[in-house]
């Protein structure tokens, strides 16, 4: 009897090793899907150490649109070969210089950006999140004060005397001008602010306020307000 309690806890952690190798797709009808290279193809230079690849993998997002090519959100690298292994999105930009991965039956190539199969109703949400993604986005990374660029966000009234933390009352700024202004208005200084806050509009700016580091691909799919 003292052996076999003795023997539980090595058999435990001996168990709890044992992790299935493709844990995380559990469930969502896609092979198993193993990482090449970040540029691999046969009869190239020597890859990048997995380390590396891994790394960048992890990093990497993929621009999702509706069927509508309304933009939706930025996936994760894995979920996006997902939905292009599963039949479920399609490939609307190539990137040719992206990772490699590959299950069982097929090699595919990281894309860009990538199309629903099928219409997905998104819920109407009236304001867009202010965030500091998108403010910058918005002021377009100059300071509203000297033009210079942005490095902080500035409340024109500061919130020391009542002012809002919206967009109506956040401009981004360069941390001299953040620096002086201080909590002082913007009368006191004798400054001005060249064109009016406002909450900026479109579906695309939802996914402005959740990503600060854009693929310059994505651009042309985002509108206007993006570029």
């Amino acid at each position: 009897m003292k052996q076999r309690h003795g023997a539980r806890p090595h058999e435990a952690r001996a168990h709890r090793q044992l992790q299935p190798a493709d844990v995380h797709n559990r469930g969502s009808g896609a092979t198993p899907l193993h990482i090449l290279s970040a540029y691999s193809s046969p009869g190239s230079t020597p890859s990048p150490q997995p380390e590396t690849v891994a790394a960048a993998w992890s990093k990497r997002r993929v621009l999702l649109l509706n069927a509508t090519y309304e933009p939706l959100t930025a996936l994760p690298a894995r979920r996006a070969i997902v939905l292009l292994v599963c039949d479920k999105a399609d490939t609307v930009h190539h990137n040719p210089e992206g990772p490699v991965v590959h299950s069982a039956g097929e090699s595919v190539t990281l894309p860009s950006v990538i199309r629903l199969r099928n219409y997905v109703r998104v819920p109407y949400r009236a304001r867009v999140p202010m965030t500091r993604a998108a403010l910058m986005h918005r002021d377009r990374y100059r300071c509203a004060y000297c033009g210079g660029k942005a490095e902080t966000i500035d409340h024109v009234i500061p919130r020391s005397r009542g002012g809002a933390h919206s967009w109506e009352n956040c401009v981004a700024s360069c941390a001299p001008c953040n620096h002086r202004k201080a909590d002082k208005l913007l009368s006191e200084l004798g400054w001005t602010l060249g064109h009016p806050l406002v909450s900026p509009q479109g579906p695309h700016w939802r996914l402005l306020s959740t990503t600060s580091d854009l693929d310059p691909v994505w651009l042309q799919y985002l509108g206007e307000g993006a570029a």
